[in-house]
């Protein structure tokens, strides 16, 4: 790495300084962003273990809740160590490759949480709208092709991300002002014509994030229709209560996905809120989930309480 005109060319390494402006109280909010990491741990883990030893939950809501799970230990283990070491030991640095990588896993995996989210959002309308069919149309096959599909997604197109900044070779900086390599807090130090980054950062929010969320709304237009018309009052709520869980998870998740992403490229939200709110983003759903999910299903919380109880008893 060689600076030429206050600018570096090809650096090896790059510094995260976390929270600009709050960098004196960075230690104590490292402390608050532990705990939601071992809640979302420890929930995430316990789903992970509860759902495929109860067979009354192996349904295709609760087998993408399974792989939700552990898509949010994968971005939990990709962001809370570096996050960590930097808010409590100062701990910045790191290879410019290491957070490339750190980039391509912590979108990838956001984005596989979004076609999660609507694959569950499919498997309420046709639960709902078409009952009768719901085990022929998602059958074990379809549930995996789903998977799949939503993964290679994730994998080609966030990857092109990374692919995109690694021909860039003259930076003006090196310092990060993030708490984890994002993709636009990388673009931003380049030296060089950034365009190109830009609108492929634009076209994988919208053709994922933006794709998802219309294909949920769409979903769930469908099911209230399906729902109201329903003559009962009880099956009308017995119904919604069904997408209650769902719902409250894809309120928080693309809310938050939504703000972070246009605050980072077209508003004018001070640094230090705006690093704060994208790193509640991502971890305050993984610790949420599987308390919304595990409040609503009265086996998980049996299972649960089985659990804590020969824990005690023993």
């Amino acid at each position: 790495m060689k600076p030429t005109n206050m600018s570096y060319w090809n650096p090896g390494t790059v510094t995260l300084i976390g929270i600009p402006g709050l960098e004196h109280l960075q230690f104590w909010i490292g402390f608050p962003f532990f705990a939601v990491c071992l809640v979302a741990l420890f929930g995430n883990i316990i789903l992970l273990i509860i759902i495929p030893a109860e067979r009354s939950l192996h349904q295709p809501m609760y087998i993408f809740l399974a792989v939700l799970a552990a898509t949010d230990v994968g971005l939990c283990a990709a962001i809370a160590p570096k996050m960590l070491a930097i808010f409590w030991f100062g701990s910045g640095s790191m290879p410019f490759d290491a957070c490339l990588a750190q980039l391509f896993f912590i979108h990838a995996l956001q984005c596989m949480e979004s076609g999660i989210l609507l694959a569950m959002a499919f498997d309420r309308y046709i639960a709902i709208c078409d009952p009768l069919r719901h085990t022929s149309i998602l059958t074990p096959s379809v549930l995996g092709g789903m998977m799949v599909v939503g993964a290679i997604r994730a994998i080609v197109l966030v990857g092109l991300l990374p692919i995109l900044i690694k021909r860039l070779h003259a930076f003006h900086s090196i310092r990060i002002a993030h708490s984890y390599c994002e993709h636009m807090a990388v673009v931003k130090l380049a030296a060089e014509d950034v365009l190109v980054n830009k609108a492929c950062g634009l076209f994988v929010g919208f053709s994922i994030l933006g794709f998802d969320m219309i294909f949920i709304l769409i979903s769930y237009v469908l099911i209230f229709q399906a729902v109201f018309r329903l003559q009962q009052k009880e099956a009308r709520l017995k119904a919604f209560n069904t997408c209650t869980a769902h719902i409250f998870v894809f309120l928080e998740f693309y809310i938050l996905a939504f703000f972070s992403f246009f605050s980072h490229r077209f508003g004018h939200v001070p640094p230090s809120t705006h690093i704060l709110l994208s790193t509640i983003y991502l971890l305050l759903p993984p610790a949420l989930n599987p308390i919304v999910y595990g409040v609503k299903n009265m086996v998980i919380r049996r299972r649960v309480a089985r659990i804590f109880f020969l824990n005690h008893g023993s």
